[in-house]
């Protein structure tokens, strides 16, 4: 029993990862701290997609007679795509934060909503 649950780790790990990020992004108040919870959420996904993409003795697919197995690079390429479009993601997001603190000097999002409620 122990040794099934074991043989896929790499899936245990992308459920904590995930539930961590989750929880990060609905308990916390601060901004940055939202922003680091969806960051972890992401990495598990990107964890997920690889873990998934992975072929047991699979090879490049580069043709050659001798290989049998090949594995499929589309995971990986997307993956890739991924993480450029995070960072993209991440640096807007921390751009719209530095503009929240400016224009309310505050970061909290209760103090901001406290502040809508009275506006």
């Amino acid at each position: 029993m122990l040794r099934e649950i074991l043989a896929h780790y790499n899936y245990w790990i992308v459920i904590v990862l995930m539930m961590t990020g989750f929880y990060i992004v609905v308990s916390r108040g601060n901004l940055v701290k939202k922003l680091v919870g969806l960051n972890i959420f992401q990495t598990s996904v990107f964890l997920l997609y690889i873990s998934m993409g992975k072929v047991a003795g699979g090879s490049a697919p580069i043709l050659d007679p001798d290989i049998k197995v090949y594995a499929n690079p589309l995971p990986h390429v997307l993956i890739l795509t991924a993480i450029v479009v995070g960072v993209a993601t991440t640096a807007l997001g921390l751009a719209l934060v530095v503009r929240i603190r400016e224009a309310y000097g505050t970061i909290e999002e209760d103090e901001l909503d406290l502040m809508d409620d009275e506006a």
